[in-house]
């Protein structure tokens, strides 16, 4: 089911500067140059077999995965890179938590485009393959981006990119793929609020349609993303 779009909750507070906002806004559009347009998270096999067939599905495909799967555990990731934990550890543990081959690649070729189209902000020293979230939460915290903030931009960008490529594979038309995005607003906001005190310990998931998906597509036989 499609949720509507939903308020901010009351217990979520954001102060930001106009300049903290436009680099956020820079930094996790679709055109800035991550290459995030190649890749489908399994998205693309989720629809050959019919899993993803029309908004409705999609909507409860990516809620799926944006509360009990990636998306939950990149918003955890992010957090702590945000506070200063230690990089290489967390770099590791989002490699880990990938777990399959294309979803390894996926946030680690995000993660190093990422921070290097972001030369010019002076991005922090990373390892020189680093997962996208922990990319992001570690650049957002140098230049003083509130970390809610963040977190919320970053999970809006990823069910974007997602909602992109099942326009193109399902299809759908772009109104279609608006009203899906605008009742995601609800679980984003959700997740945002419910990793706020999450330690790394809760990281984990059981969005195991998607894993599958995730699987599968590595083995696809005609196929338009690298996951």
């Amino acid at each position: 089911m499609i949720l509507k779009p939903a308020l901010m909750p009351a217990d979520i507070t954001i102060t930001m500067t106009m300049l903290e906002l436009m680099r956020l806004l820079a930094w996790l559009s679709p055109s800035f140059p991550t290459g995030a347009f190649a890749y489908s998270h399994g998205l693309e096999w989720a629809v050959e077999c019919g899993d993803i067939v029309d908004e409705v599905a999609l909507g409860d495909w990516l809620s799926d995965v944006l509360a009990h799967g990636s998306g939950r555990n990149d918003a955890i990731l992010l957090r702590h890179a945000h506070r200063g934990g230690d990089v290489g550890r967390l770099n590791d543990l989002a490699i880990a938590v990938a777990g399959l081959r294309e979803r390894r690649a996926e946030t680690l070729d995000q993660g190093t485009a990422f921070i290097a189209a972001a030369a010019a902000w002076n991005p922090p020293e990373l390892p020189e393959r680093i997962a996208y979230p922990v990319a992001v939460g570690a650049l957002a915290a140098r230049h003083g981006i509130d970390e809610d903030a963040t977190t919320a931009a970053y999970l809006q960008g990823f069910a974007t990119n997602l909602i992109s490529a099942a326009v193109r594979l399902v299809p759908l038309g772009q109104s279609a793929g608006l009203r899906v995005l605008a009742g995601l607003e609800q679980v984003i906001l959700t997740v945002v609020n419910e990793t706020r005190a999450a330690t790394l310990d809760d990281i984990g998931g059981c969005a195991f349609r998607a894993d599958l998906a995730a699987m599968h597509h590595e083995t696809q036989y005609t196929r338009l993303f690298r996951s």
